[in-house]
C-alpha cells in the first residue's frame, strides 16, 4: 500500500514516471464479504500526562530501530518509488494536491504500490480533481482504477466522498482526523497519513498492515494487538512524538523487502540476534 515518506510531509515528491495504460475491467467481479471490524478510535493523537514510576519501553527497540534505518538506508522499496507522497501533481494548486493525496490514499487499500501508483497516473492524464471524479461516469472511473483492490467499492467511495467535499468543504478536504474518518472509504491509517502529507502535521502513527506485524514481531507492543488501530494506540503510548511521521515509511519499506508477511528474511536481517520473532521462521 502508499504510505508517508518522512520529508516535510511528502512536499517535494519526484514526478511519476511512465505506467501502464488501463486494463480493461472485467464484466464481472468477485464480491468480497468483509466483517466490519468495530475498534474504538482515538482521533488527535494529544501528550498523555506523565504516570508515576518508569515508562514502559521495549527491550532493545533503540538498537532495533537504528539497524532498521541501516537497511533502509537506500530507499528502493516500492514505497519509496511509488508511495502516496509520489503519486499527487506537486504543480497542481494546493487544494487539488490534498484531494490527489487523498484518492491515492482511499486507493491504496488492499493494494500494492505500483497498482495505486499506476491508477493514479491514468487518473492525473484525464484531468484529476474535484469536480472531473464528479462529471465522470461510474463506469469509467472503475475502468480508470482497475485492477486496485476493491475497484467496485472504491468507485462507489470515491464518488460519495468527493460529493461531500465539493458541498461541505469546498472541494478541499478536512484538516482533521475526525473529520477526515467520517468520510466514506477512509480509515483511521489513511486520516494519519492525509493528515501527514497532505496538511504537513502529525496527528499520530499511521498503522497498516506492515507496521503491525512488524511491532508485534518485534514486541513493540506489551501485548499482541489483533487490529491495526490496536497497535497504533499501543505504540503512541511510548515511542516518541518524534518519530512518529518516520515510523510508517520505515516499516512499510522493511516490510516490503526483508520481514515480509510469509517466509521473512531473517538471514538477511541485521535484527535476527535481537528480534524476538527471528527464531520461530
Amino acid at each position: 500500500m502508499c504510505a508517508a515518506a518522512p520529508r516535510g510531509g511528502g512536499r517535494a515528491a519526484r514526478r511519476l514516471g511512465a505506467a501502464t495504460a488501463g486494463s480493461r475491467v472485467p464484466s464481472a467481479a468477485p464480491r468480497y464479504s468483509r466483517r466490519t471490524r468495530r475498534v474504538p478510535i482515538a482521533y488527535e493523537a494529544e501528550p498523555k500526562p506523565e504516570s508515576p514510576g518508569p515508562k514502559w519501553e521495549p527491550e532493545n527497540w533503540q538498537q532495533q530501530l537504528e539497524r532498521i534505518r541501516e537497511m533502509r538506508r537506500h530507499r528502493d522499496a516500492p514505497v519509496d518509488e511509488m508511495g502516496v507522497d509520489k503519486c499527487y501533481d506537486t504543480s497542481a494548486p494546493p487544494q487539488v494536491m490534498r484531494y490527489q493525496v487523498l484518492l491515492s490514499l482511499m486507493l491504496s487499500s488492499q493494494t500494492k504500490d505500483q497498482v495505486t501508483s499506476a491508477a493514479m497516473l491514468r487518473l492525473r492524464q484525464r484531468g484529476l480533481t474535484v469536480d472531473s471524479i464528479l462529471q465522470m461516469d461510474d463506469a469509467t472511473l472503475g475502468q480508470i482504477i482497475y485492477p486496485v483492490g476493491f475497484w467496485r467499492n472504491k468507485v462507489k467511495y470515491i464518488k460519495q466522498t468527493t460529493a461531500i467535499l465539493k458541498q461541505k468543504y469546498g472541494g478541499d478536504i478536512p484538516g482533521t482526523v475526525e473529520e477526515l474518518v467520517k468520510l466514506p472509504g477512509v480509515g483511521p491509517k489513511m486520516a494519519h497519513l492525509a493528515m501527514n502529507i497532505a496538511w504537513n502535521s502529525v496527528s499520530g502513527i499511521a498503522v497498516d498492515t506492515h507496521v503491525h506485524r512488524i511491532t508485534n514481531r518485534l514486541k513493540w507492543v506489551k501485548k499482541e494487538t489483533r487490529y491495526p488501530e490496536e497497535t497504533r494506540v499501543a505504540l503512541e503510548d511510548w515511542l516518541p512524538r518524534d518519530l512518529w511521521r518516520e515510523i510508517n515509511w520505515l516499516l512499510v519499506g522493511f516490510g516490503q523487502q526483508t520481514c515480509l508477511p510469509v517466509n521473512p528474511r531473517c538471514k538477511e536481517c541485521l535484527n535476527q540476534d535481537i528480534c524476538p520473532a527471528a527464531k520461530r521462521f
